[in-house]
């Protein structure tokens, strides 16, 4: 489908290369370890499926702390990454979309994280993600998912743009669609030189209570909602959630 041809350009060996960055960023200790010991605690003894599975950054390291994990993830040069680290035997990936694609078994948990369900453009793409992790786990199986929550107080009247996030050799923009509820993230990477490195990704946003009636549609509940995955409590002023739906014990 078309929605897989734009994600295919996006995510090219080069952009597989740029999201790999050991021990900084969303590989930082701080931040890949609590998440990591969330998801070892809700697959328990179970088998993991991460949709968008990518290089590898947290399945590796919930494979090695015991979990049976397989990943669905359509870029090649994401896949090609992970290898690097861990065989087919270790970790299996199924080359697919997160809303359609099917692995095989049956699992305790679907997780999907670092905001990456936004990355489907449209709300019925959104929704039959949820179904296609419903259909992947056993009665009483959790989905849980990592997003970010959309920050338009902070767009200026008559604005369509937002500064983000700005420090040396970084800056990070959004620009706004309110109508279709999209935004395309400008990353821009430079140094003392003339040169900048620039980087964009689609998303359609998503406002936490109707992630919920997606994951009602799909028969989901609503387990818990935190700040992060360190069990932070969720306000008003939060900037992101990990939200962790289930489904009824009993089919």
């Amino acid at each position: 489908m078309e929605q897989n041809r734009i994600q295919e350009k996006i995510w090219d060996a080069d952009a597989a290369r740029r999201y790999d960055t050991p021990g900084t960023g969303m590989f930082a200790a701080e931040v890949l370890g609590p998440a990591v010991d969330r998801l070892a605690r809700l697959a328990g003894d179970g088998p993991a499926l991460e949709f968008a599975i990518g290089t590898g950054r947290v399945a590796v390291p919930l494979a090695a702390r015991g979990v049976r994990v397989t990943g669905i993830e359509l870029s090649r040069p994401m896949i090609e990454r992970l290898r690097t680290k861990a065989d087919e035997a270790t970790i299996p990936v199924i080359v697919g979309d997160m809303a359609t694609t099917a692995a095989p078994g049956e699992y305790t948990l679907v997780y999907l994280v670092y905001n990456t369900i936004s990355n489907l453009l449209t709300q019925a793409e959104q929704v039959e993600c949820f179904r296609n992790a419903a259909r992947h786990l056993a009665p009483g199986g959790r989905f849980v998912i990592e997003l970010w929550v959309p920050e338009l107080r902070k767009l200026p009247p008559g604005q369509t743009a937002m500064v983000w996030q700005s420090e040396p050799g970084y800056i990070g923009l959004d620009t706004y669609d309110v109508l279709r509820q999209h935004v395309v993230s400008h990353h821009f990477r430079f140094d003392d030189t003339q040169q900048a490195e620039l980087f964009r990704s689609p998303h359609r946003y998503i406002w936490p209570a109707e992630l919920d009636l997606m994951a009602q549609l799909a028969g989901f509940g609503l387990e818990s909602r935190h700040a992060d995955w360190n069990g932070t409590a969720f306000t008003a002023e939060s900037r992101s959630h990990v939200s962790v739906y289930r489904l009824p014990t009993v089919p």
